[in-house]
């Protein structure tokens, strides 16, 4: 299944508006008040909305996510696409289409 919102390494991605976010055991966890809806975006995913506070080209999540992580580039990039597909089909972010 293909997803409406393919995120792409050039894009620039920034944390959406009207949520309440916090801090719950080491992960992050967030209210949407636009849709209700309740998110816990964990511990990477955390890591993932800080990088995102102010506008950020994905690529530049990954690089800081790889010198946080033992992971390989590809595999975290494949993994942060997918983070960030997730966080748009919610409307949890805004994405600038390089």
């Amino acid at each position: 299944m293909q997803r409406a919102n393919l995120i792409h390494p050039l894009d620039t991605v920034v944390q959406g508006k009207d949520h309440i976010v916090s801090d719950m055991d080491g992960e992050k966890v967030m209210l949407s008040i636009r849709n209700g809806k309740y998110y816990n975006l964990g511990e990477i995913g955390g890591d993932i909305w800080d990088l995102i506070a102010a506008p950020s080209r994905v690529e530049a999540v990954v690089d800081a996510l790889i010198g946080r992580y033992d992971v390989e580039r590809d595999r975290c990039e494949d993994h942060v696409l997918a983070f960030l597909a997730r966080l748009a089909d919610e409307k949890l972010i805004e994405v600038e289409r390089s």
